[in-house]
Order: C-alpha cells, then structure tokens, then sequence
C-alpha cells in the first residue's frame, strides 16, 4: 500500500514537473518571438562613417595603415624604416610584437602565472602545517636541547612562509599586469582569464 502510494506521489510530482517545465518553454519561446519583433521595428542607423569618410571630410590625404599579415613567418625579421618617413624602426618592431602575440601566447602566459602562484600557495600551506606541527611539538617537549632545535626550525620555517607570501603578492601583481597589458593592448578579456 505505502509502496503504491509512493509511486502515485511521484508521477503526479512527475506530471507537474512536465507541466511547468512545459509552460516555462512556452514563456521563453513568447519572449523570443516578442524580441524577433522588437528588432525589426528598431531601424539602422542612417549613416555608416568609415575611415574614408573621415579623411574625406577632414581633407587630409594621409594613406591607410598597412594590413598587418597573419600569414608571416614567426622568424621573419620586420622591414627596416625608410628614412624618408614611414614608421620609426622602434614602432615597426613594437607592431611585428604585437602580431606574434596570438591567443596561445596570451593564455600561455596567463597560465605560467597562475601555475606559479597556485604553486607558491599550495607551498605555503605546507609550510603553515609545518609550523603548526612545529609550535605543537616545542610546547610538548621538555628537553631544553630539543626544544632549542624545534624552536630553530620552526624560526626557519616561519622565514621561509614570509618569502612565499612575498612570492605569492608577486604573482598575483604578475598576473594583474599581464591583464591590464593586455587591456591596453586591445586583447579579448577572454584570452586572459
């Protein structure tokens, strides 16, 4: 009887389940139908401004920037600068960086950054069990010689934590760097997470 009464429990729990998941699909395919129609009624811009129209508008006849190639060769050297104008030698390298810098080399080193830093706090925790282990240890001792020994380790111990932490408030800024150059460099936020 109870094991009847269980089963009838859990296909009506079944069949309202059905039922709302049935009527929340319903709302969400309203909702998109209602957005579809938004979007049509919403009008392009009258105007799309190019880099052509600029110039034209502004009269200056200063030549379009020169395609950055995607297909080049990874040793390839940049171009030298003319001396009669063009970009500055130091300004050509700066753009032949900027094109070797893909997405593999941007998640690559965001990854080398917080293998670092997960490494230097796995590292100090060990070394914060160490210290517990050791503070336990002296005030169970009761040999002065012994307790002078664990006293000297649990000292090196505690200078070795603070060098971790300093370690790990180094990574942390690397890896807040690393973000912001690439911020500033225009990369998408996803490449550096």
């Amino acid at each position: 009887m109870r094991n009847q009464s269980l089963r009838m429990w859990g296909l009506g729990f079944g069949l309202w389940a059905l039922g709302f998941s049935s009527a929340s699909a319903q709302a969400l395919g309203d909702v998109a139908k209602r957005e579809e129609a938004r979007r049509k009624q919403v009008k392009a811009p009258a105007k799309v401004y190019t880099n052509d129209d600029l110039r034209a508008d502004t009269g200056s006849a200063a030549p379009a920037p020169a395609p950055v190639s995607q297909g080049a060769a990874p040793n390839a050297a940049p171009p030298a600068a003319s001396p009669a104008g063009g970009q500055p030698k130091d300004d050509q390298q700066a753009a032949a960086d900027d094109a070797k810098k893909t997405e593999a080399y941007w998640r690559d080193r965001v990854a080398k950054a917080r293998a670092d830093l997960d490494r230097a706090k796995t590292f100090a925790d060990a070394l914060q069990s160490r210290i517990n282990a050791l503070t336990t240890d002296f005030a169970a001792r009761s040999d002065p010689a012994q307790r002078a020994q664990i006293g000297n380790d649990r000292q090196k111990a505690l200078a070795e934590l603070d060098r971790v932490k300093k370690e790990i408030e180094a990574n942390t800024k690397a890896i807040a760097d690393i973000q912001e150059e690439a911020r500033k460099a225009g990369v998408p936020a996803g490449w550096v997470r």
